[in-house]
């Protein structure tokens, strides 16, 4: 499935119907979250949550959410756009982690992780009454946008809460947000966030 171009559907029904519908979205970091922002602030009030437990180490979880606020507070935006901060429970990541820890980048580890993040959003979206829910980590390339949709519109389902398809890195999505956060001046992290992508990364380097 094209996931931009069923996106692009959705928003011409939108504008058709002269709606401004609110949306949850979830956002990894403020890189990421950047070319999103710019993209659906035009036909959606948005409600940025970072809700990241996986992130590592703590002082690392402190940069990157202080930097998500940053930019949310400087980006010009045509609809309003606010914060709310998930919690910190990294227990509930190594749960899930537990026994996939020799797992490369982008495998059944991740795919648990996309989920645990899912669905704190999907409750979110579900108590707030938000029409849509989504995730700003398709924009990566390393990220399965195809699974990331399936885990989506499944706990979409679970909670009532209508999973908006994406696929952000298309349409130069990734590449825009290289610009914006040389504009905007935003750390750019060069690891996933979690303490194994952590590991990982350090070994690339030596």
């Amino acid at each position: 499935m094209n996931y931009q171009k069923e996106l692009e559907k959705l928003i011409q029904n939108i504008q058709k119907e002269e709606k401004v519908p609110r949306l949850l979205l979830h956002s990894c970091c403020a890189p990421c979250s950047s070319y999103v922002l710019e993209y659906l602030s035009d036909y959606f009030e948005i409600t940025v949550f970072y809700y990241n437990p996986n992130i590592f180490p703590e002082n690392e979880y402190t940069k990157r959410i202080l930097e998500q606020q940053m930019l949310i507070h400087d980006m010009k935006v045509k609809h309003p756009v606010s914060f709310i901060a998930g919690s910190y429970e990294r227990e509930k990541f190594y749960e899930i982690a537990a026994g996939l820890e020799h797992l490369k980048e982008g495998g059944e580890r991740c795919f648990k992780c996309y989920e645990l993040r899912l669905e704190e959003s999907a409750k979110m979206a579900q108590e707030g009454e938000y029409d849509y829910f989504t995730t700003t980590l398709s924009i990566s390339p390393m990220k399965n946008a195809e699974k990331l949709n399936e885990i989506g519109e499944r706990v979409g389902k679970k909670y009532g809460i209508a999973y908006l398809q994406s696929d952000f890195k298309k349409k130069n999505g990734y590449k825009r947000s290289i610009e914006l956060s040389k504009e905007y001046g935003l750390y750019r992290q060069d690891y996933c966030g979690c303490e194994y992508s952590y590991v990982e990364r350090k070994k690339q380097l030596k």
